[in-house]
């Protein structure tokens, strides 16, 4: 029975504890370099096995540093990729470029056009990673983001659709893309007009509390963004009347519809 215990002793202790680290992204052209420190007792380096997609790398680990070629796994651009590292439990390898699996943003728009009642469709195609796409609208002086749509991330063409609010007179819509490297990429700008929409009044009650939104003597819901004399946004929303009465005295500054307005708490 010692004999037995001194022998799983014995074994256990040429055990290696093993970790591994895992990042996925998609395959953009571009190789992946990882640093791999000497393990802790100065034997052997750090990673022990890399895997990509379940595959097994053919190359040689037992160097400082090593390349991940995804040509050895025959990738295409745009796929996805899930690579794991294994590695010795006291060390931890350090990949020094993850960005180059950060899709990028290539898309080519076919087709894009609105409705009068606001329902935005486009066709996109050469997309190389999900990226999502921002829908925004020019009012205010200035493009506002009213919605996002995740994309497929396909080079095969593929259609989106998103229902945004129209304001009165002329709207004009585009879809965005922004990815890693900080650009963003714009379709072509849609116009249209729905003229069954009127544009609201700014009203107030005589203590300024209140502020509310008229079409024809009626209140109507409308979008709106509330401005301090620093640029400061206060508050914001869709609704046909907004509370001021945590607000101090001064001057404010709203934005609704399509229209910007100034107005002085009393």
């Amino acid at each position: 029975m010692k004999k037995l215990t001194f022998t799983l002793l014995f074994i256990l202790s040429f055990i290696t504890v093993k970790a591994s680290l895992s990042i996925e992204g998609y395959y953009q052209g571009k190789n992946l370099y990882v640093q791999s420190s000497l393990c802790g007792d100065g034997f052997g380096y750090c990673a022990t096995k890399v895997t990509v997609n379940g595959n097994i790398m053919p190359a040689h680990l037992q160097n400082g540093a090593f390349e991940i070629n995804f040509s050895d796994f025959d990738m295409k651009i745009g796929q996805a990729i899930f690579i794991v590292i294994e590695h010795h439990d006291e060390c931890k390898p350090k990949i020094i470029n993850p960005e180059v699996l950060l899709p990028n943003s290539t898309f080519v728009i076919e087709d894009i056009s609105c409705t009068n009642d606001g329902e935005l469709n486009w066709s996109t195609t050469s997309e190389s990673g999900k990226l999502a796409y921002q829908i925004e609208q020019y009012k205010w002086n200035k493009w506002i983001v009213v919605g996002e749509v995740n994309g497929e991330g396909i080079k095969a063409i593929t259609n989106y659709s998103f229902s945004l609010i129209p304001h009165s007179g002329e709207n004009r819509i585009r879809v965005t893309q922004t990815d890693n490297s900080g650009k963003k990429r714009s379709s072509k700008e849609v116009y249209f007009k729905n003229n069954k929409i009127k544009t609201p009044l700014l009203k107030t009650d005589n203590a300024y509390k209140i502020i509310y939104f008229e079409v024809n003597n009626k209140k109507v819901a409308t979008k709106y963004e509330i401005y301090d004399a620093y640029g400061n946004i206060l508050k914001k929303g869709l609704n046909s009347e907004v509370d001021l009465s945590n607000l101090t005295k001064g001057i404010y500054y709203v934005n609704f519809d399509n229209k910007n307005e100034k107005i002085m708490k009393k």
